[in-house]
């Protein structure tokens, strides 16, 4: 075995590299306008990631005009896609389950 390894040309960094969030969190309920209501997207993460889901996934999805049960083939932006072509908003939906 050669124990001689490639060199590797490493390029030089002159800038300050500024990628972190900076994030406050606050105890105080009073800043709060209004409580959210919404979905964990991990949620519907697993709807699609599940071994079950091929093209659709029958779904019962509540949201905050009306409940009802829905095939869904995909999430596009913000949105989940159903089988009929109508797309659902994120925000609006309150709870989703599997059927």
């Amino acid at each position: 075995m050669n124990k001689n390894l490639p060199k590797v040309f490493v390029v030089p960094m002159d800038k300050k590299l500024n990628n972190n969030k900076d994030i406050f969190m606050s105890k105080e309920e009073s800043f709060r306008k209004e409580k959210e209501e919404t979905i964990d997207i991990n949620e519907i993460n697993k709807i699609f990631n599940s071994k079950n889901h091929v093209y659709k996934t029958r779904v019962f999805i509540k949201t905050q005009k009306k409940q009802e049960e829905v095939d869904l083939i995909g999430l596009k932006k913000d949105n989940l896609l159903t089988l009929d072509g109508k797309l659902i908003p994120l925000t609006e939906i309150l709870e989703i389950k599997k059927v």
